[in-house]
Formats: C-alpha cells, sequence, structure tokens
C-alpha cells in the first residue's frame, strides 16, 4: 500500500513558478514508478510527467516540455513537479500517483494509488 500527499499548489500569476510535492509513505517507495496527471474543469484528466522508480527514465507531456521537470528523492520518499512559465491553460487540480513497477507509464488506468490532489491556478 502506498499513500500519497500532495502539496505546493496555489494561486501564481502568468510567467511564474511553482514547485509541486507528493509525499509518499510504503516501505516499497523506491520500486514504483511514480506521476503527475492534472485535470482541469470539464477536461479529462490526463498525464503531465512520470518518472521511474530509478529516476533514470522519465516522461513529459509535449504541452508542458521545456517548462515541467519531475525528479525523486528515494531517502525522503518525495516526487517533485517543477512547474515554471506557468500559462493560464496549466490551471487544474494536480495529482501525484504511483503504480508497482520499475517502467513509465502515462496511463491513468496504470496507477493504482492516488493522491487527493492539488490546485493550482495560474491567472492572466
Amino acid at each position: 500500500q502506498v499513500q500519497l500527499v500532495e502539496s505546493g499548489g496555489g494561486l501564481v500569476q502568468a510567467g511564474g513558478s511553482l514547485r509541486l510535492s507528493c509525499s509518499a509513505s510504503g516501505r516499497t517507495f523506491r520500486t514504483y514508478t511514480m506521476g503527475w496527471f492534472r485535470q482541469a474543469p470539464g477536461k479529462e484528466r490526463e498525464s503531465v510527467a512520470a518518472i521511474s522508480w530509478s529516476g533514470g527514465d522519465t516522461y513529459i507531456a509535449d504541452s508542458v516540455k521545456g517548462r515541467f521537470s519531475i525528479s525523486r528523492d528515494g531517502a525522503k520518499n518525495m516526487v517533485y513537479l517543477q512547474m515554471n512559465g506557468l500559462k493560464p491553460e496549466d490551471t487544474a487540480v494536480y495529482y501525484c500517483a504511483a503504480r508497482a513497477g520499475q517502467f513509465v507509464r502515462v496511463a491513468i488506468e496504470d496507477y493504482a494509488y492516488w493522491g487527493q490532489g492539488t490546485q493550482v491556478t495560474v491567472s492572466s
């Protein structure tokens, strides 16, 4: 079992930055691939970024490539999403998710564990 808690969301002006954090419980955290997803009002949940259990393989969605990055700290059981150059279209609830296994996946159904989400609002 893995429990996830996100933090770091908030209101920011366009062009600004935020760093989202995801705290994970569980002794087997290091064997889980981690992902960040987001869901804007009226839209489907979409993958934003993912990182393998080793940290050696990452995925960044085209819509945020060059602006967002994902990292993890195994010693602290933490995953981070650094968001720079934020745009109003980045406004959404951001979710941290975990899946057992070493390979990066981007489909929602591949992730068994989810946090409660943190709101990110970007004003123009």
